[in-house]
């Protein structure tokens, strides 16, 4: 924000010597940090009640939001079919319909399938060629493929 240097605060520093004198700088200086002082501490103020504010607000919407969930009730559909079956019973009881009873078969378990037991697969590697010098390869080579 500013831009002071060192050469700026030398500058500023024989002024003030000059102005106001070696006697009373030192009080001049104590007086200046206190009133910096003060106005941090009425800026960081004003930042906590602002970030304050901020959180009631949240807080307040969080409120809200919990309040609806609790007039919500899970079960209503549950209630009204209830009492729609209630006033159908009480109506006419004889009209009571009540599904078969079906027997279900128990579950017949298969016997264990064992897998037949098989030797890995034997996999040779092909021969490897004779080490020989470079010279040497590159002229067997060259005499296989002539015609």
């Amino acid at each position: 924000m500013f831009d002071i240097g060192w050469s700026e605060l030398v500058v500023i520093g024989v002024v003030a010597l000059v102005v106001i004198g070696p006697k009373d700088l030192p009080r001049v200086m104590r007086t200046v940090g206190q009133w910096m002082a003060k106005a941090k501490r009425m800026g960081r103020e004003f930042q906590n009640q602002f970030n304050e504010a901020l959180r009631e607000a949240e807080l307040d919407d969080v409120k809200k939001e919990v309040e609806q969930l609790g007039n919500i009730d899970p079960l209503a559909d549950v209630h009204k079919d209830m009492a729609a079956l209630d006033a159908h019973l009480r109506s006419d009881p004889t009209k009571v319909v009540v599904p078969p009873i079906v027997e279900v078969p128990p579950m017949v378990q298969a016997p264990p399938v064992e897998a037949p037991a098989t030797e890995p697969a034997k996999v040779e590697a092909p021969p490897l060629a004779e080490a020989r010098p470079p010279g040497e390869a590159a002229a067997t080579v060259g005499a296989e493929t002539k015609p």
